[in-house]
């Protein structure tokens, strides 16, 4: 549980206090990204997890990177083994009344997505910032909080898992890298920000199966029965994904039906058989979206999904979380390194126009895939047009490329 009003109060006196430049709260993609800027940068750093390391080298997450993140990975000595394991996807495949539409987006576009799921990433941006790097990351830390942000030097502290003693990090700016459930959004006072809010009263039964693809690429299915979605994630798993109503239980999805229903909202004339297999994952996410405007509040400065949640319906929150990094992490060390602060002035801003493109991409998505199911005529056939367009306009087939794939970024 967090202090109620972590913003208001001051570090406290009793713990034992430590003087670091940089505190990133959070290891997730962002937050390892930010301190591997650092560390390269010789910027002194330490990253706080709740949860140990094992579990975030371990959680199930996302799987697709836009090729501009692949190479600002590389660029910054980031992405060895993932250019060594990742595969590469250059098309995509609607189906909709009973036919299969190949959407060849490399070769409109000669560019193209990795396939490389997020627990493998994260594994690698430990190992380079911790083992290789020699960086300061703390595991399992416990009661995170967050003081004296309108400061110079504000602190974040914490209780030590295995001393129960209150640790306090004084410093002069915190990376708020904690996802969704985190602390460090909370502790802004509420009148100093907004949160735009969308829910799209939606829910998608997420699925990992221990089964080779199906496909060789990434298959959505428009149905008048809900939205269904088939990810390869390795040779050995592939993610599907079943439109449920919100907050179902996953327990209402036993194996015969979970495969029954993605044989029929997957089926299309021509299409191979599903190659089922045992289920290793259910759980039901509500698609819903969020954006934190300003992502900065004094010496705090929000990252990923701390500051903007998109739904996986456009697979571009990991996307978002890195782009957000390579901005913070340059701009953090900018200040730091050479006085030059207006990286940080215009983080926010920069952030998010990104962030709002991929949520309004996220959202016209949204409609295309569920369209078919929402009960209503008009609006299903409105969503077929949209389809049909898809594959009959060069410029609309152009556009629609453009946009799952990400622009490109320049930092």
């Amino acid at each position: 549980m967090t202090d109620p009003s972590p913003h208001l109060n001051s570090a406290p006196e009793d713990g034992r206090t430590e003087e670091r430049t940089v505190v990133v709260v959070g290891a997730g993609p962002a937050g390892l990204t930010v301190a591997a800027l650092l560390r390269a940068a010789s910027v002194d750093c330490v990253v706080l997890e709740t949860e140990s390391r094992r579990f975030v080298e371990t959680r199930p997450r996302a799987g697709f990177l836009e090729e501009w993140a692949v190479r600002e990975l590389q660029r910054r000595g980031l992405a060895e083994r993932l250019l060594e394991r990742a595969e590469s996807h250059d098309a995509c495949e609607f189906r909709f009344d009973g036919e299969r539409f190949r959407f060849p987006y490399g070769e409109l576009t000669g560019r193209h997505h990795y396939v490389y799921p997020q627990p493998l990433l994260v594994t690698d941006l430990v190992r380079e910032y911790a083992d290789v790097r020699g960086g300061d990351i703390r595991f399992g830390v416990r009661d995170v909080r967050l003081h004296d942000l309108d400061s110079d030097r504000p602190a974040v502290s914490y209780r030590c898992p295995r001393t129960g003693e209150r640790l306090v990090l004084r410093c002069d700016f915190v990376a708020g890298c904690d996802g969704a459930r985190g602390v460090t959004r909370d502790a802004i006072p509420p009148e100093r920000i907004r949160i735009a809010r969308q829910d799209d009263g939606i829910g998608w039964l997420a699925l990992l199966a221990e089964t080779p693809p199906s496909s060789d690429c990434v298959v959505f299915g428009v149905h008048q029965r809900g939205f269904a979605g088939h990810m390869p994630r390795s040779p050995e798993v592939t993610r599907y994904y079943l439109q449920c109503p919100p907050g179902d239980d996953p327990e209402n999805w036993p194996h015969d039906r979970v495969w029954a229903e993605l044989r029929t909202r997957l089926g299309a004339a021509g299409a191979p058989p599903l190659t089922e297999g045992r289920l290793i994952e259910k759980r039901v996410l509500d698609m819903h979206h969020y954006v934190v405007e300003p992502l900065r509040h004094g010496r705090l400065l929000l990252a990923g999904d701390a500051g903007h949640l998109t739904a996986p319906i456009a697979a571009k929150g990991m996307n978002l979380a890195l782009h957000d990094a390579f901005l913070l992490g340059d701009a953090l060390a900018a200040q730091v390194t050479r006085g030059d602060d207006s990286g940080l002035a215009g983080y926010s801003a920069a952030a998010l126009r990104r962030v709002w493109d991929y949520q309004e991409f996220s959202q016209w998505l949204s409609d295309v895939y569920h369209g078919v199911a929402s009960g209503d005529p008009f609006r299903a056939g409105t969503t077929l047009a949209r389809l049909r367009r898809l594959f009959g306009s060069p410029a609309a087939a152009a556009a629609f490329a453009e946009q799952y794939l990400g622009s490109a970024a320049a930092f």
